[in-house]
């Protein structure tokens, strides 16, 4: 099967925190699965200019690109076959998403979840200002997201649903841009929303998120491993009595990693009242002996980021290529082509 005959899927990685264990079952794992597909053309970049909507700690988005970078590196991503690369090492990106915004109406962006929230805020606090505090990177973030999208023309964007609204608006853009410039200059985006995606809880039961505080990181050391899986809200139920597994966030977070047979067995054991900490420590043993080969494979890349770079350089060559070429013929379409 040729290139151009492959499904083309793009997925971006935020780069404002520390991946943990609900990015790697929601994300991560099938995400790398899907590299591997030598029948799909996958896209995967470092989403840094995002970052910059939410933070503005340089330290903090530099460190995180160099962790998520080195995560999916250590955790198996197919570089051969994905293209792995960071948003802001493909300078056509931001030019796309200039011309974009000459045909995106401010009406649609004023829908969108993000800002409407937004000024929602604003308005509970009663400020006189109803756009206090929001940055036009906020505002025109679908725009951006659009232009990551289109420039690669892709078939398929996997994402939750929060984020449906945003690819309706990238296909609504690239659809006026077709028409205004008489061409199928792109591909309209599909949203996949992957139903089985498992939503891990976190240490106090509530969604795992950064927000929240209550992660556990992928790679901290066996030691604060078993620290946070004790951290892990149980109920006052003694040994030997029967426990509930699917209500139980030591549970989820076990049969998001283990096999069905495994996850069969612990649910046994809660029938027959397995203790807390038995439980506890069951579930630190599996994640350390799971998570311990790729660990070492992730410290041994942050102590080499030139390698990291390299992966990097090597996936914006391959995006650039394409991106170059793509932007010489919309600048032709909109009338900036060179006159000879």
């Amino acid at each position: 099967m040729s290139q151009t005959a492959k499904t083309r899927v793009l997925t971006g990685i935020n780069t404002t925190g520390t991946p943990h264990l609900g990015n790697y079952v929601g994300a991560i794992k099938p995400a790398i699965e899907a590299s591997q597909d030598s029948n799909v053309q996958s896209f995967y970049f470092l989403a840094d200019y995002h970052s910059l909507i939410k933070c503005q700690d340089p330290k903090r988005v530099q460190q995180s690109r160099l962790e998520i970078a080195a995560t999916w590196l250590a955790l198996g991503l197919d570089t051969d076959n994905a293209i792995f690369y960071r948003q802001s090492d493909i300078q056509e990106i931001p030019e796309l998403m200039w011309m974009l915004s000459c045909v995106c109406a401010k009406g649609l962006m004023n829908r969108a979840h993000a800002y409407k929230a937004a000024v929602a805020e604003n308005e509970e606090a009663e400020n006189q200002d109803p756009d206090k505090g929001i940055t036009m990177g906020l505002f025109g973030y679908p725009v951006l997201m659009a232009a990551d999208i289109l420039m690669f023309n892709a078939n398929k964007v996997p994402v939750g649903r929060d984020q449906i609204q945003h690819i309706e608006m990238a296909r609504d853009i690239a659809g006026r841009f077709n028409h205004l410039y008489k061409g199928q200059h792109f591909t309209l985006p599909e949203a996949v929303v992957d139903d089985k995606v498992q939503l891990l809880n976190g240490l106090d039961g509530r969604k795992m998120s950064k927000s929240y505080d209550n992660t556990i990181p992928l790679f901290v050391s066996e030691k604060k491993l078993q620290k946070l899986v004790r951290k892990i809200k149980t109920n006052s139920l003694e040994p030997g009595e029967p426990k509930d597994p699917d209500t139980c966030t030591l549970y989820q977070i076990y049969s998001a990693f283990a096999t069905a047979e495994e996850t069969a067995s612990l649910r046994e054991q809660y029938a027959n009242g397995i203790g807390w900490g038995a439980a506890k420590d069951q579930v630190f043993e599996y994640l350390n002996a799971h998570l311990s080969a790729p660990r070492e494979h992730y410290n041994a890349l942050m102590e080499d980021p030139a390698h990291i770079e390299a992966v990097l350089q090597k996936g914006a060559e391959r995006a650039r290529e394409e991106a170059a070429v793509t932007m010489d013929r919309l600048r032709a379409a909109v009338g900036l082509g060179r006159f000879v």
